[in-house]
Parts: C-alpha cells; structure tokens; sequence
C-alpha cells in the first residue's frame, strides 16, 4: 500500500512539474517537442523491454486488426493531448490547462455513464453539475469557453477510457502506441531536416538537445510509475492522489508564470473545486459504508 501510495505521488508530482519542462523548451515548436517526446521515448521503452525481456505480446498482437485498430486511435487522442497541452504551456495558459486535468475525473465518470452505461448516484450527478456550473461561469466570465481545459479533460478522458478496455498492460500499451506514432513523427523530422526546420539540429542550444533526448524517460517514467501504484492502492486513493498534478500546474502558472488569475476566474475554480471535493467525499463515504 505504501508503496503504490509513493509511487503514484510521484508520478502526479512529476505531471504537475511538467510546466518546468516544457517551458525551458519554448525556443523549440510545439510539434516538434511532441514529436522527440514520440521518438525519445519508444528509444527508452524498447531498452526497458529488452531489460525485462518483455517482448512476446508483439508477435500474437500482429495477428489482431482490430486491437491494433484500437490502439491507433488511442495513440492520436494521446499525442494530439501531448501537443496541446505544449502549446498550452508555451502560450501562457498553465492555469487553463490545470483546469482540464481538475475536471478530469468528473469527465471520466460522465464517460462511464455514456459509453460503458455505469449507473451514477446522486453526489457524482451533485458534482458533475456543479463543476458545469462553473464552466459555464468561466465561459461567461472570460467571453468565451474554457476550450484548452475541455479539449484536454476529453482526450485524456477518452484515452483512459481505451486503455481502461485494452488488451496490453501500461507498459506494452505505451510502447505499442509509440511504435504506430513512429513513423509520422520520422517522416516529419526527416521534411524539417530537408528544408532547414529542424531545431535540433538549427536552433536548439547544447542544453535545449538534452532536454530534448530527456523527454524519453520523463514522457515513460511518470507513466509507468502511475501504472505500478495504480495496481496496488483502492481507486478511492487514486482519485485523490491524482490533485497532486494540477494543484501543482496551477501553483506554477499564478506564482511562477504570474498569468492573469481574476476574481471572475477565481469564482469559477472554488465552483469546480467544491465539485470535486464533493465528489471525493460522496466516493469515501460511500466506500466506508
């Protein structure tokens, strides 16, 4: 317990010092940090796979389409989640982007109900409308929606709810993900690097291709933390732990980052946190009784 305690904690307090990252990469474009995070990373994965001798799902996997299929689709939700959530950062919306991993969990229950047809008691319906509500004044409040934090809470929503359904473990899941994202992302670096776009090789300081080649580990290492903690704490746990990361992200865009934070906004967050810390308390207290 206490260790999947630690490791989850770690891997949330890696996510919300994310910012930190991507931030000392903002000489570099979005799509091409999305795009070492893919290549870096499938390098990193297929030295652990080979470390742990872990590589005999690939051969029974290329005889299923429609897993394969699955995976695809999980692979884009996950990327296109990785290239906005860069943007974001590197265009002065950390605190927006908090917003979309707070509402998170309350999108993953709305997924539940709508596609996996779970029913949902009184307190998560409380919860899901009160962070509505607080959407809705944020949208109000800034003359247009919140569409950072929404597009980021649905993609990570719908890729956890693929991987929730899939047939390979955190692990194998990532790396085949990575492997089907290859291709593009070679294909691309190969055109920059043929029309003098690349920043790696251009622009990028010593530094900025260190941290470009770090993005490996730090993309897989969080991930797989998350994976082992998950297996061994109750999920109630889990759902508390995973504030950690955008409590963090938004600690950062208002007193590091020093983006706008306005009363208006201000009303807004206490709505969609008291949603979720309703709906943490109706979880315990249901699991209690």
């Amino acid at each position: 317990m206490r260790t999947g305690i630690l490791s989850a904690a770690l891997a949330f307090l890696c996510w919300g010092l994310f910012p930190l990252y991507f931030h000392a990469l903002n000489e570099v474009p979005p799509t091409q940090i999305m795009v070492h995070r893919v290549v870096w990373s499938l390098l990193f994965l297929m030295i652990v796979l080979t470390v742990r001798r872990q590589w005999a799902w690939v051969r029974p996997l290329l005889g299923q389409p429609r897993v394969i299929g699955s995976f695809a689709i999980s692979a884009l939700l996950l990327s296109g989640n990785w290239l906005l959530y860069i943007w974001a950062v590197n265009n002065g919306h950390v605190i927006e982007s908090s917003l979309g991993y707070f509402i998170n969990p309350l999108v993953n229950v709305m997924l539940g109900y709508l596609v996996l047809k779970e029913r949902l008691r009184r307190g998560q319906w409380a919860a899901i409308a009160l962070a509505a509500a607080g959407v809705a004044w944020l949208a109000w409040d800034a003359g247009r929606m919140p569409w950072i934090a929404l597009v980021l809470a649905a993609s990570f929503g719908l890729y956890g709810l693929m991987r929730k359904t899939a047939a390979l473990g955190a692990l194998e899941g990532l790396s085949f993900e990575t492997m089907l994202l290859f291709p593009f992302a070679l294909a691309y670096v190969v055109w920059l690097t043929m029309n003098g776009g690349n920043a790696f090789i251009n622009t990028a300081s010593d530094t900025t291709r260190w941290l470009l080649v770090a993005a490996g580990p730090i993309t897989a290492i969080p991930l797989l933390l998350f994976a082992a903690g998950a297996r061994k704490i109750p999920l109630s746990v889990l759902g508390l732990l995973q504030y950690i990361g955008p409590t963090i992200q938004f600690a950062l865009g208002i007193f590091l980052f020093h983006e706008a934070f306005t009363s208006g906004k201000l009303v807004g967050f206490l709505m969609i946190w008291s949603a979720l810390a309703l709906y943490a308390a109706e979880g315990l207290w249901k699991r209690s009784n």
